[in-house]
This record gives C-alpha cells, sequence and structure tokens, in this order.
C-alpha cells in the first residue's frame, strides 16, 4: 500500500473539528474524500459569513436583488439556493418557486404572477425555476402552444431590461450537467424514500426528451443573453464546486462593500 504524505495544512484541516466530522463520517477512512468536504465547508462558510454582510448592505441601502437558478431538472439548483440562504436573515428574502399556475394566473398576462413575487425594497428573492419555465420547460412538454412560447421570447429581454432599470439587481443562472451524470442523480434519488418525492412526471421523462431540451435551451441562450441581463453558466456536474461559484458571483456581482 502506498504511504499517503499530507502536508501540514492538510494535517491541520484532518485535525480541525470540521475536519474529523468529515473522516469520521465513513467507518472506512476516506482522507481525500474528507478533506475535499472539509475545504469545502471551510470555504462555504466564509462565503455564507460575506453574504451576511450583502443582505446587511442590501437592508440598509434599501436594495432589490433578483437571483434566478435555471437548469435541467436535478441540476442541483434547490441545494445550491439552501446553502446560500443558510444563515441569511429570514425576514429579508424570499424563496419563489411556483406551482403550475392557477385558473386565474393562466388568464393573466405571463409575467404578472412573477411582477407580484419580485422583491421590495431590501429584499432578496431567489427563483427555484422562473419565467424561463416558457422558454424550455414548457414547450418540450407541451405546456404552451407555439404563439405562447413566440410571445414570451419576444416579451422578456423587455421585461427584465425594466427590471434592472427600476433598480433591481438580476442574476441569472444556468446550473448545467451532463447526461449520465443527470441519469446517476435520478437513480440517487429514486433508490432514497427520503428523497424519491422528488421526482415527477417531468423529471421522469427528461432524458428520453433531453435534445429537445438542448435545442431549446440553445435558443434561450441565444435570444436572452443580453449585456444588461447576462447568463452565467455554472459547471453543475459538482455540486459543491457550484455552490461555490454561484455563491461568489453573487458576492462579486452586488457592489456591497
Amino acid at each position: 500500500m502506498a504511504k499517503l504524505e499530507l502536508t501540514q495544512e492538510e494535517i491541520e484541516i484532518l485535525n480541525s473539528k470540521i475536519g474529523l466530522k468529515h473522516l469520521l463520517v465513513d467507518k472506512k477512512l476516506n482522507f481525500e474524500k474528507a478533506l475535499e468536504n472539509a475545504r469545502f465547508e471551510i470555504k462555504l462558510r466564509e462565503l455564507q459569513t460575506e453574504l451576511i454582510k450583502l443582505q446587511n448592505w442590501v437592508i440598509k441601502n434599501q436594495e432589490k436583488v433578483v437571483v434566478i437558478f435555471e437548469g435541467r431538472d436535478a441540476a442541483g439548483k434547490g441545494g445550491a439556493i439552501r446553502r446560500i440562504t443558510a444563515h441569511i436573515n429570514p425576514r429579508f428574502y424570499r424563496i419563489a418557486a411556483l406551482p403550475k399556475p392557477t385558473a386565474e394566473e393562466a388568464g393573466q398576462w405571463y409575467f404578472q404572477r412573477y411582477v407580484n413575487r419580485l422583491p421590495k425594497p431590501g429584499e432578496i428573492v431567489f427563483f427555484d425555476r422562473s419565467w424561463y419555465n416558457r422558454a424550455v420547460v414548457e414547450p418540450v412538454n407541451g405546456f404552451c402552444s407555439e404563439n405562447e412560447y413566440q410571445r414570451f421570447m419576444g416579451q422578456v429581454n423587455e421585461f427584465e431590461r425594466m427590471i434592472v432599470e427600476s433598480g433591481t439587481y438580476l442574476i441569472k443562472f444556468y446550473f448545467s450537467i451532463k447526461k449520465d451524470e443527470q441519469a446517476r442523480r435520478f437513480a440517487d434519488i429514486k433508490s432514497s424514500p427520503l428523497k424519491r418525492w422528488k421526482m415527477t412526471p417531468v423529471d421522469e421523462s427528461a432524458q428520453e426528451l433531453w435534445d429537445q431540451y438542448t435545442a431549446y435551451k440553445v435558443k434561450m441562450f441565444k435570444k436572452t443573453n443580453t449585456k444588461i441581463c447576462p447568463w452565467v453558466i455554472i459547471d453543475a456536474n459538482n455540486k459543491n464546486t457550484a455552490r461555490i461559484q454561484a455563491t461568489e458571483h453573487i458576492l462579486k456581482t452586488i457592489p456591497y462593500n
């Protein structure tokens, strides 16, 4: 067996409270995995401290922030939002994960129910999926007509321009994963009694409709990746890396210090 050589820094991490927690989580010691997870948690805690500062700035200056999380099913959008919001003040942020429109909402201007959930001054809103459902999920699954899709694509850039010009910071994330990684995550969800509820009929057909999703995603990027509201593509095949990248981008984009 090859001798494991650790640097002084790695030894200190593994001997810390966080390092020992990750080292002892499995009966079979896995130093590399423990180091990776400990480094992630240490880095995440640093960033979460900065997020508290950012939120305090938003509250003090009565700023408005919208962060959109888009991506394929099982891309890790919800998990990223949970890490980002873990320690900020719940009174001054909201997570918007809208269900299927009601009959009344279906008869309104498409963007109306999203307008109703935009932030008040001093508030951050995280959209776990957003108005971009109509750009990809709805046309792929037949949930909207071609006219409704085209109308959305013709209006969305102007809608976002109005949001930004009203004094709102708008960040658009797209969490990108590979087809085999999505399949692996679906298998993990189905095998877990605690996660099985997450699977929906739309999720069940996601692998079969992979190419159709890709085609609409490409059209979405081409039309809506604007200078005023660009897309930020996050490589989400590694969940920890994706969470760090998204958090760092928020901190870099919002001028809180």
